[in-house]
């Protein structure tokens, strides 16, 4: 299979692996409403991805990703810690532009660590979804291919972006992708879109079925299959076989049974070529395809407006995406309760779209937005604080109500196109304050405008602000210059351990203590105990505090080992085959006596220390 090399490949290629684990600290003045299991994040999106690790692995069910476009003209920067002299002599050369000739190998090293993190958060049965033009498109599809693997490609969605081409290009871009990938192959599946409202006017019942109204579809496929090839008779006798080139799409059997059942159509007269019947309370909706029009999923245009609206104004934002285009992806890769992932966060426009569609369905999804920029708080945050809680709009509303192609000829026959002008303006000139009247890109654009102050009504929700906090230095652990709370050093070893995400911090992460989780009413260890995997029950011994880490209280005594053996015990006195790991910085009994019990001790730094002996 086709390789992509890119220079630092052979750097980045395992970098997730070394950069450290960073706990997030929460900003309660920033957030909004109580835990809602939602999350707004500020900081580097490699830090942060690597902090949701422990609570978040194979559980986020919908990643969707924005990143830079690599055009040359972003002037972002590549500030990874990783260390290589070629690494270094890049980040003196910060911002990437169109002059650098690596920028596309600085692209891919940016990337690569930050999809290996993404792919290991996605659930098996998640999907990822990356927006991209022309200039990395086609590298992106073979990193994509390295970390996922060829067969987990889905499909490359075309998305009309704009609807007017830009006239200094010889030939305009119209369009940007969406790259779509599945965790697991057998396991993703889409969901289908749901009808629109012509679509359900195209249901209804002629013939007065007690199933209610339907629509009929074609009973031939495209191909020769000999079993598909049957003749079929109506009642009136008219027998019909496949078209040339085509078979009908049922085996006989199959349409032995529908037609006996009434699902079968053969027109009012009866005697017509068969046709499928489709109820309308059995559809499941409509597959969605790889093209996706503006008029479905909104264009740039769109989503500036949108954006202006909410904030007054873009924030210095440049290309926002629409909210009706997130809602779309979100509805085929999610159900009413799953995760949803934005590490490239922008404007916001994924939380928006959660919000929106919990609030049309009912659903319980949560998100999760990482941004690195300054404007996290002031742009990202802001719009969904006011999405979440209503917000006010005061400004122009504007409505284009004439656009026409000028040219030559149009020049040849101007005084009948100013009689149109002057027409649309008498005509819907009541309505607005002003009508502008512009030529743009060849186009006379005529535009009404209307101020106007309106509110529109919050969707509800909540979410937790945090930022990343101090890396969980060993050394800083073995000197108590920086001792985390349980909650953190718990989540952090129970992944590394397991490789699991902690059994029950996904969707509680910032706000929920660990302690109390033994399933017994042992109140002595309960507090230990930080989750089970497949293959062990996982305990920390451990307290933020110096003096009690250095006390005979903080080891793993036989005593307390006997006590964590029979946690789990059931009430015939069976024990069950999963053994006991247990984290601590210290043990004061034999290994000989652990073994029988079904629990293993797990030094933490602390071990180093020096116990006092009474």
């Amino acid at each position: 299979m086709p390789e992509l090399y890119f220079k630092g490949k052979e750097f980045v290629y395992n970098h997730h692996l070394t950069v450290p684990y960073r706990p997030l600290e929460t900003h309660p003045d920033k957030s909004v409403g109580e835990d809602s299991g939602n999350l707004i994040i500020h900081g580097d999106n490699l830090h942060a991805l690597k902090a949701l690790l422990p609570h978040y692995a194979g559980k986020v069910d919908c990643i969707f990703i924005d990143p830079p476009y690599n055009t040359g003209n972003e002037n972002w920067c590549y500030n990874d810690n990783v260390n290589s002299p070629i690494m270094r002599e890049w980040l003196s050369s910060n911002p990437i532009n169109r002059e650098d000739m690596l920028r596309h190998d600085k692209w891919a090293c940016l990337m690569y660590p930050r999809l290996k993190l993404l792919h290991e958060l996605l659930s098996e049965q998640g999907s990822f979804w990356m927006t991209l033009d022309d200039n990395e498109i086609h590298h992106a599809r073979l990193i994509l291919d390295d970390i996922f693997g060829a067969d987990s490609f889905i499909a490359s969605i075309v998305w009309q972006k704009r609807t007017s081409p830009e006239s200094r290009l010889q030939l305009g871009s119209a369009h940007d992708y969406i790259l779509v990938y599945g965790k697991d192959p057998c396991c993703t599946k889409l969901k289908k879109l749901a009808l629109s409202e012509g679509q359900i006017s195209q249901f209804t019942n002629p013939d007065d079925d007690a199933r209610g109204e339907w629509v009929s579809t074609d009973l031939t496929a495209q191909g020769f299959r000999p079993n598909q090839m049957y003749p079929i008779t109506t009642s009136g006798g008219t027998m019909y076989s496949p078209p040339p080139g085509r078979c009908w799409a049922l085996i006989e059997p199959e349409f032995n049974r529908l037609r006996e059942e009434g699902r079968i159509w053969f027109g009012a007269s009866g005697a017509a070529r068969p046709r499928i019947k489709t109820y309308l309370k059995e559809s499941e909706g409509v597959s969605a395809w790889t093209w996706w029009p503006n008029n479905e999923v909104g264009d740039n245009q769109e989503s500036k407006k949108e954006i202006n609206k909410i904030l007054g104004s873009d924030g210095g934002f440049d290309y926002p995406k629409p909210t009706r285009l997130l809602e779309r992806i979100i509805q085929l890769a999610t159900d009413t309760d799953s995760i949803v992932l934005d590490s490239f966060a922008g404007s916001g426009t994924t939380a928006h779209a959660v919000l929106a569609l919990n609030a049309k369905d009912g659903g319980n999804r949560n998100f999760i937005l990482v941004e690195c920029e300054e404007y996290a708080d002031t742009l990202t945050a802001e719009r969904v604080r006011r999405v979440i809680n209503g917000y006010e709009f005061e400004g122009t509303q504007k409505e284009e109500l004439f656009r026409k192609k000028v040219n030559f000829s149009t020049l040849k026959d101007a005084p009948k196109l100013l009689r149109e002008i002057e027409h649309l303006e008498q005509v819907k000139g009541k309505r607005f304050d002003k009508i502008s009247k512009t030529i743009k890109n060849d186009e006379l654009l005529v535009i009404g405008e209307k101020k106007i102050t309106e509110r529109t009504e919050g969707l509800g929700g909540g979410f937790t602000y945090c930022t990343l906090g101090q890396p969980l230095d060993l050394d800083k652990l073995l000197t108590g210059e920086h001792l985390p709370e349980f909650q953190s050093i718990g989540a952090w070893l129970f992944h590394t351990a397991t490789g699991m995400a902690l059994p029950n911090g996904v969707g509680a992460y910032c706000n929920t203590p660990l302690r109390g989780n033994a399933p017994v009413g042992n109140a002595i260890i309960a507090e230990w105990y930080l989750g089970e995997s497949p293959s062990y029950h996982v305990w920390l011994i451990y307290r933020p505090d110096l003096d009690w880490l250095k006390s005979r209280d903080a080891a793993l005594t036989l005593t307390l080992a006997e006590k964590i053996a029979a946690t789990f015990v059931g009430a015939n006195g069976d024990s069950p085959n999963k053994r006991h790991l247990v984290f601590a910085p210290a043990r004061f009994v034999a290994s000989k006596h652990l073994l029988p019990l079904g629990v293993e001790h797990a030094p933490l730094p602390f071990a180093l220390y020096r116990f006092e002996k009474d």
